[in-house]
């Protein structure tokens, strides 16, 4: 019982560190730069005259207000957005999205959560079934294969039980020569063959 509470607990610590890591490695490749602000906020400010520069790159919106403080927002460029910024002379750039992160960060971020779970799988997988090699081992036969040569009982095992060798002399001997008991009204119980 001890155990297997034991290897309940590692599975529950393993799942939590999997999704934790998961987590912040999404979390950490989708982070923009300067204070998050409300789309809402964003059209009210271009309205008001206090938006000084802006910077498309897909759905992240960047940006300067008049008083220098940086923006971020997620959010769509529709061509009313584009004549308002015109409107209040708001200088707008266009750039490709996430352009500055390297290759290996989307495949470190995207694939290294999936091989972490599935490490710990299959570790767990293999500690569970008490060894290496034995992770799709589930349901394997345990029995050992008896040769004439090993595992094979006598008489002479059963030394010292009187009582039980005598019986089973008396069912080989019934085994060998039925008449003799049947005679006498004798029958074999039910089970002994087993």
């Amino acid at each position: 019982m001890n155990t297997n509470f034991r290897n309940f607990g590692i599975w529950i610590v393993i799942l939590l560190l999997v999704f934790a890591l998961f987590t912040v490695l999404q979390n950490q490749g989708s982070r923009p730069d300067g204070t998050q602000t409300e789309y809402s906020r964003f059209i009210e400010d271009v309205e008001q005259g206090r938006v000084a520069r802006v910077t498309f790159a897909g759905p992240e919106i960047t940006g300067t207000t008049t008083d220098g403080r940086n923006f971020s927002l997620r959010g769509p460029t529709s061509e009313r957005l584009l004549r308002q910024l015109e409107e209040k002379k708001v200088a707008f750039s266009f750039t490709a999205p996430n352009s500055d992160t390297p290759w290996y960060y989307s495949l470190l971020f995207n694939w290294l959560p999936l091989v972490v779970f599935f490490g710990a799988w299959i570790f767990m997988s293999r500690q569970m079934q008490g060894g290496a090699g034995k992770a799709m081992g589930f349901g394997k036969s345990k029995a050992k294969l008896l040769t004439e040569a090993h595992g094979r009982i006598t008489f002479d095992d059963v030394a010292g039980i009187d009582e039980a060798k005598e019986d089973l002399q008396e069912i080989v001997e019934f085994l060998r020569d039925p008449q003799k008991f049947q005679r006498l009204g004798g029958k074999i119980p039910r089970g002994v063959l087993l």
